[in-house]
């Protein structure tokens, strides 16, 4: 039978102790000092023994808690291949070019660690960007791969799809601090996006930065509807959408190392 960590903890430490009280008690008693003497070894030993179990504890502890670190970066891992796999699918069925989920995925996460990004607030820019178009498994075929334009109500159809993945999104515990990129990646700098029509800094800064990336992804490279656009044409787009469509202070850090995010995006390399 396996202890949990705490009842382990406490019964070393009891164990300890009860072998420290019984022994060093009958050892100086054995020495016949006097009560002054007696007294004042007394509170060394106290003094010791609290030294000593401290140093113990903080062992035992460090150690559960490493242990817990690693089992809790297992699972993240593990549940983080298992969106992929899903993630993989959804492209698959939309018709999405190759690995479009991964690519801009990784080339987000990049570029947030450039805005100031780190820690859990990266964690949750990857998820959200592997996960940015999840709402679009409740939409019809019909809609998502139709080679040419949407009609007025097809249109509607496809805006719910934010609001659908963070509905998603806010049933699993650990993810719903990602929804920001699934529920605000289609709003505008300008205040004219959907589905909350938020403007400048009032976008997550997470959706803003997913958005130039995602942006440049649609634009270089083929969907059903459009061909992939010459790369000189896709990047004097996103200059001209700074402002509007886009946050201009995000589109040039974007800009500023776009040679490195691309060789992220398309070679497939995992950011550091």
């Amino acid at each position: 039978m396996t202890l949990k960590p705490q009842v382990r903890i406490a019964a070393i430490y009891m164990l300890l102790a009860w072998v420290w009280v019984f022994f060093s008690d009958r050892l100086l008693f054995s020495l016949g000092y006097d009560k002054h003497t007696l007294s004042m070894l007394h509170t060394v030993k106290g003094s010791f023994y609290v030294l000593c179990t401290g140093l113990l504890l903080y062992w035992l502890i460090g150690r559960d808690v490493r242990r817990l670190d690693r089992l809790n970066h297992m699972l993240l891992n593990g549940n983080e291949q298992s969106l992929r796999a899903l993630v993989s699918a959804m492209d698959v069925r939309h018709k999405e070019t190759r690995d479009h989920s991964e690519r801009v995925m990784r080339m987000t996460v990049a570029l947030a660690r450039h805005a100031g990004l780190d820690g859990d607030a990266l964690r949750h820019v990857r998820f959200g960007a592997l996960l940015h178009d999840i709402g679009k498994l409740a939409l019809p075929d019909t809609i998502l791969i139709k080679p040419g334009p949407l009609t007025a109500d097809e249109t509607e159809v496809m805006r719910t799809h934010p609001v659908l993945g963070r509905d998603l999104l806010m049933r699993t515990a650990f993810l719903r601090s990602a929804i920001d990129i699934p529920y605000a990646h289609h709003e505008r700098w300008d205040g004219t996006g959907y589905p909350r029509g938020l403007s400048g800094e009032a976008i997550p800064l997470a959706a803003r930065i997913f958005s130039v990336v995602d942006v440049w992804d649609a634009l270089s490279f083929p969907r059903v509807y459009k061909h992939a656009w010459p790369e000189p044409e896709v990047l004097d787009y996103l200059r001209n959408a700074a402002g509007g469509q886009l946050d201009p202070q995000i589109v040039a850090l974007f800009l500023e190392h776009y040679d490195a995010l691309k060789v992220i995006g398309v070679d497939g390399m995992e950011p550091d």
